[in-house]
């Protein structure tokens, strides 16, 4: 006569691991996220590249005088800010 196939327990056989392990998951503290790994550090100098929507008259006013339009973009924002 053939057995019918072996159903897996529903209870682990080892109560007392199966809780433990349940305990230290609820228990964990999450990992904390080292922010300084997130980005490289900025060299000294270095230029960022950024997405920016300015209107379209100063683009061309800037763009007006050739090569070197994002460098004089940056020199008015540095001026207009202060630094």
């Amino acid at each position: 006569m053939n057995r019918p196939p072996e159903r897996p327990t529903r209870r682990p056989t080892d109560p007392r691991s199966a809780a433990e392990a349940a305990f230290k998951k609820v228990t964990e503290k999450p990992r904390r996220i080292d922010e300084s790994t997130l980005r490289p550090p900025a060299l000294p100098g270095a230029k960022e590249l950024v997405s920016l929507k300015i209107d379209r008259d100063v683009l061309e006013h800037f763009q007006a005088e050739g090569p070197g339009w994002q460098d004089r973009i940056n020199a008015a924002l540095r001026a207009a800010s202060g630094l």
